[in-house]
């Protein structure tokens, strides 16, 4: 798992009712981006640091959007 700042780290819920929760990494701990990332929860905007598991994973801060196809006339 490799992460730049700005990057958004998604936890998906392990248990019944658990929610996800979504950060924006505000810090790199090494310079080839693996973790641990220090992470803005934007839930509740405390900051923490996490070392994530299998049930994360990273969005890029922006993702390419799909290119719009306008309709044959």
């Amino acid at each position: 798992m490799n992460a730049h700042i700005g990057d958004r780290l998604v936890l998906e819920g392990t248990h019944l009712g658990d929610g996800r929760r979504t950060a924006v990494i505000t810090a790199l701990h090494h310079g080839d981006g693996s973790p641990p990332y220090e992470v803005r929860w934007l839930d509740d905007g405390r900051t923490t640091l996490i070392f994530p598991g299998p049930q994360a994973h990273i969005e890029p801060a922006t993702q390419p959007r799909p290119e719009r196809t306008e309709p044959a006339s």
